[in-house]
């Protein structure tokens, strides 16, 4: 598959000149790594059918012409030549452009790395708002250094992960990305001779031989304890070794010159949750047992991570005690050593006896050792005391007048095990607020206890277990679903008294506030809740800290993305200043997903956004599916991440941006009002009108997707087809987004904005309103990705002309009014990185859809159930290969 240039002769007057103009601004180092993958991904499929390359060929380069051209000949020539395929052809087209996106988000990968690191050497990151020395520098500037140090010292950034199912890549395949991504690197070195060239080529066509004959569907679908060693992958192979070297830059600037050789001021900021193996919410699957598993996986991981680090950081430690004398409290420490470890201490003794910071560390690392394979009488009893005896070694390290080997590699294991403990990330249990009543309900009366009653109450003794093995923050968060009342959180602490009595685990149970008026009713449940008794003893117990969840996903399915937008913004502000008259230290937990149509877009501009002392320095979040990958998988970029989203959420509670958001929330509460009453009505009339959701499962692949094995969790709470209640948001987005329409981004905004006279309100809430400014940027996002041509002929499917004309006319008046509220010429006009990248895609994205379109349309006229049939399976492989080149699928 090549990646030739358009014809330069191509008319300026048609999109062909823009797109053209766009390749010339790409990159140089961008454009080589795409022309060299793609080359080789074109002697690939040669050597495997050279009639297969011509196929591919002759498809991307009608699609091209059709991106280009108004004339609509090219599209139709393309639909023609994807018509005629036969069906194994078609599959292998399909596999082919999928093959080719997984290759460009690599080169794309690459050239963001590349780009992070020479932004480094060049320095100046106190002129970056987005950095630890510009967030600090600002704030230091607004509010003095020693304010500055304490909320740097009190910053909490706690990241969940989720096991949603919109990762669409099988195991197998982002397996032979990372080893293609290793070997792209080393492609980039200068220093690559020419013997090694040559091998990284022949390597690179190996694996990207190896990537094309991997079948990109799942024989099944993963199962919980799957996604839980996935979701270790990524704590291995990036998190582990990431989290030091973030809170090592932060260090840095704090501490200047005096950075490693004193002791740290940055504190290990970090925590970890997780729901993968503890989220039951509709999931069947994930039972007590699971939950057990997933938090054994966990510890092991971390416990191995510390055993291999410490072994590592102790055999360094050959400072003798003539030229680094021991501590009392090493001696100390040493001696109960010896009484714990017998023949293993006396081997250490023989083997560092000048050694002793060296040997104690060594013997930290049989205790490790022994935590893990549950030796009890060698085993720390909790991260507390594994922490001691490194703090311990560290004094003594300092007081010996060795303080760089104090303040190196031994604070990096410090602050890992600060950060992760013995279980990694908390599991966080959630479960939907109807089964408590359903199994409660039960409880109290005379029937025979269910198995859904007797998996419930069990969880609860899974929670206690896990404390009691792993420490309570292990796993003390549970999420009520669906929180309508104070009873519903009332039922979870029942529960627990019924499963254990007076033994039951500390809980902190957490309201999820999700519909449009569950969040308009959050403060009123919350008045109630904090008078339960339960909920009045945690608050004694913690200094009256709350965690409060807040759902964008079904929030948006609810009343569409602009209402659900401003009531979440409404709910959060009224929250905080609940928090505050209550005198309750809160924390807000986002549950936002990938795409927009969840809360997704540029995470970082999203929390400067947040109501006025709605963050508080603490902002806690989901990353879900594709976003994991995306955000983790490359050290580089997860070091960018985690240090923008704590930049970002140093900076919220700033004077300046603070006044920013409490100013333009009063001067533009009327606009407001107005953009949720109009979007509100407009997002009815559509999800409202007679026969949506046979219509929306018809245009849209929504009932294929469930037959495609991503995640573990099924799409739908219950098995009717006749409502939209029971689809989880998550299937909602990802089938509106396969069909190019996105229509949970952005539907109802166009309306909304036209029903605004003062057309210069506009104008002006682009400029100095945050949020507005945030909601209509990733409207631009969302339409750069929708495409009316495909979009058409998806709407067509469903022979309701009404609905199909509706929802294109909103599409292109959202188009319209939202470049006239930003002022842009085009849609993505100051960004335009992303604008390049979605403008090169996008001929490439609509051969896929070409082809999952004519499997569509014969599943639709032939009624096929069949899974395993042809149609079936192309419409899946079209699937992954659209998730692949829009890079957001839920």
């Amino acid at each position: 598959m090549s990646v030739s240039q358009p014809d330069p002769a191509a008319s300026a007057a048609t999109p062909a000149r823009r797109r053209q103009s766009v390749r010339a601004e790409v990159d140089e180092s961008l454009r080589t790594d795409v022309r060299t993958l793609g080359a080789l991904l074109g002697r690939v499929l040669a050597a495997s059918d050279e009639s297969l390359l011509d196929d591919v060929e002759r498809l991307r380069a009608l699609t091209i012409a059709a991106y280009e051209d108004d004339d609509p000949q090219h599209f139709e020539a393309a639909e023609a030549l994807v018509a005629g395929f036969t069906p194994e052809r078609a599959e292998q087209v399909a596999r082919a452009f999928t093959t080719y996106f997984h290759l460009v988000n690599l080169a794309e990968e690459q050239h963001r790395i590349r780009r992070l690191r020479d932004r480094d050497v060049a320095g100046r990151a106190e002129t970056r708002t987005d950095t630890f020395a510009g967030a600090i520098t600002q704030l230091t500037a607004e509010i003095g250094a020693d304010e500055t140090a304490r909320r740097v010292t009190s910053l909490r950034f706690h990241p969940v992960l989720t096991a949603h199912p919109t990762e669409a890549r099988r195991p197998a395949i982002s397996g032979a990305i990372r080893r293609i991504a290793e070997l792209l690197a080393e492609h980039d070195d200068p220093r690559l001779g020419f013997a090694a060239g040559v091998r990284n080529e022949r390597r690179l066509l190996e694996e990207i031989d190896t990537l094309w004959r991997t079948s990109p569907l799942r024989a099944t679908r993963p199962t919980p304890v799957d996604e839980v060693r996935t979701a270790m992958n990524v704590f291995d192979t990036s998190l582990f070794q990431v989290l030091p070297q973030v809170y090592r830059a932060l260090d840095d600037w704090l501490l200047g010159s005096d950075a490693g050789r004193v002791p740290a001021a940055a504190p290990a900021f970090v925590r970890y949750g997780t729901w993968i193996g503890a989220d039951r919410d509709g999931n069947p699957y994930v039972t007590a047992k699971i939950t057990r598993q997933a938090a054994e996986i966990a510890s092991e991981h971390v416990l191995l991570g510390y055993e291999h680090a410490a072994t590592r950081i102790g055999r360094t430690l050959t400072l003798s005690a003539e030229d680094a004398p021991p501590s009392a409290e090493l001696d100390a420490l040493w001696v109960r050593q010896r009484a714990l470890g017998g023949f293993a201490a006396d081997e250490l003794e023989q083997r560092s006896h000048t050694e002793p910071h060296r040997r104690a560390l060594l013997f930290v690392v049989r205790r490790v050792v022994a935590t893990r394979n549950r030796h009890a009488d060698l085993a720390y009893s909790d991260p507390e005391e594994l922490l001691a005896d490194l703090r311990v070694i560290q004094s003594s390290l300092r007081a010996g007048g060795a303080e760089r080997a104090a303040s190196g590699e031994l604070q990096h294991l410090i602050w890992q095990v600060e950060t992760f403990g013995f279980h990694l990330a908390e599991l966080e249990v959630r479960q939907h607020s109807k089964v408590h009543r359903q199994v409660l309900a039960e409880l109290r009366s005379d029937a025979s206890r269910s198995e859904l009653a007797d998996e419930v109450l069990e969880v609860f003794h899974t929670i206690a277990g896990l404390q009691k093995r792993f420490g309570v923050d292990a796993a003390r968060r549970y999420i009520v679903s669906f929180t309508q009342s104070p009873e519903d959180l009332a039922n979870v602490y029942a529960l627990a008294e019924h499963a254990l009595g007076a033994a039951a685990p500390v809980l902190d149970v957490i309201p999820l506030f999700e519909t449009f008026n569950d969040l308009n009713n959050s403060t009123s449940i919350l008045d109630e809740a904090i008078k339960l008794p339960a909920f009045q003893a945690r608050l004694a117990a913690t200094g009256r800290r709350l965690e409060v969840m807040l759902g964008y996903s079904d929030s948006s399915k609810d009343v569409g993305p602009v209402s659900a937008t401003l009531a979440l913004y409404d709910a959060q502000s009224r929250i905080a200043e609940w928090a505050k008259n209550n005198d309750i230290e809160l924390t807000l937990f986002h549950g936002r997903g990938g795409a927009l149509g969840r809360g997704g877009g540029p995470a970082n501009e999203a929390v400067l956004a947040q109501p006025p002392h709605s963050v508080e320095g603490r902002f806690k979040i989901t990353e879900q599916g594709e976003v994991i990958f995306a955000q983790y998988g490359d050290r580089t970029i997860a070091a960018r991440h985690l240090e923008q989203m704590a930049s970002a959420t140093l900076l919220a509670e700033a004077p300046s941006n603070q006044e920013r958001n409490a100013r333009a929330s009063v001067a533009y509460a009327s606009l407001a009002a107005r953009l949720d009453e109009v979007s509100r009505a407009r997002f009815f009339e559509l999800v409202g009108a007679d026969g949506f959701a046979q219509w929306f499962g018809r245009v849209t692949p929504q009932e294929e997707v469930g037959l495609l094995a991503l995640g573990s969790r099924p799409a739908r709470r219950g098995l009717s087809l006749e409502s939209l209640e029971d689809l989880r948001a998550i299937p909602w987005v990802f089938a509106w987004s396969q069909a190019r329409v996105n229509l949970t981004g952005w539907f109802g905004l166009g309306s909304a904005l036209a029903a605004v006279e003062d057309r210069e309100l506009l104008h002006a809430a682009y400029r100095e309103w945050p949020l507005f400014r945030t909601m209509v940027d990733n409207v631009e996002m969302s339409l750069a990705k929708t495409d009316e041509r495909l979009a058409r002929r998806y709407l067509a499917l469903g022979d309701r002309d009404d609905l199909a004309q509706l929802v294109l006319d909103e599409m292109a008046l959202t188009r319209e009014q939202v470049l006239f509220a930003s002022g842009h010429s085009e849609l993505l006009a100051d960004r335009l990185v992303l604008q390049r990248a979605v403008q090169l895609r996008s001929p490439y994205v609509d051969a896929l859809s070409l082809l999952q379109l004519r499997a569509l349309r014969e599943i639709r006229a032939t009624g096929s159930a069949d899974a395993e049939d042809r149609p079936h399976r192309l419409m899946l492989l079209a699937v992954n290969g659209v998730a692949a080149g829009l890079q957001n699928t839920g």
